[in-house]
């Protein structure tokens, strides 16, 4: 069934959560910092170029997107944060929108928190970490550009990052390396979201 996240497609970009699809079936969800290569990411895994597009309208980073696989299954993109341009309103206003998410929606599966390796940890970060915590949802920190470090150092820094969130008491944690660039990492990556998916 792995087919299934080629048949990925654009459903709904929702403003408010009263905007979001009926609450059934299995979500997973993909969040990160706006130059963390998120969207590189999801078109990685879905073997698509262009399917989640960077904006650098404002307007698009308030919007949760919602991309079907089937009719039970979905990926669910976050809006980029740490967008320089963007005010305080409309930052206090993405903060809302992703808290009902988190609050409200019993389908989410898992998040996979994307970062840039040689960037982890950002403020933003762990907000989204303490959401994951407070609603017991798992998620797999995902260490992008993993290929722009040799490999011993993109290894030492993920034992590193992986020490810090262990500390700061978060449970239900994976923690890898990836690459979109060239792809490393994704075969892992698929295998658990294969398993939040139940495909």
């Amino acid at each position: 069934m792995r087919g299934i996240y080629q048949k990925a497609r654009f459903t709904l970009a929702a403003a408010s959560d009263k905007q979001f699809p009926l609450d059934e079936g299995y979500e997973v969800a993909f969040a990160g910092r706006s130059n963390a290569g998120k969207s590189s990411v999801i078109n990685v895994i879905t073997s698509q170029k262009s399917l989640a597009r960077t904006s650098k309208t404002p307007g698009r980073t308030q919007q949760i997107i919602f991309f079907d696989l089937d009719e039970q299954r979905r990926f669910v993109d976050f809006p980029g944060y740490g967008y320089a341009k963007v005010g305080v309103s409309v930052k206090d206003q993405w903060r809302k929108l992703i808290q009902n998410y988190f609050d409200k929606r019993r389908c989410l599966r898992g998040l996979i928190l994307v970062m840039d390796i040689r960037h982890p940890l950002k403020d933003v970060d762990w907000q989204m970490l303490e959401w994951c915590m407070t609603t017991n949802t798992p998620v797999v920190v995902l260490l992008n550009k993993s290929d722009k470090l040799a490999h011993g150092a993109a290894k030492n820094s993920l034992l590193k990052i992986q020490a810090e969130i262990k500390e700061a008491g978060v449970g239900n944690f994976t923690i890898q390396l990836f690459s979109a660039l060239k792809k490393t990492g994704a075969e892992q990556l698929l295998e658990q979201i294969d398993t939040w998916l139940e495909i």
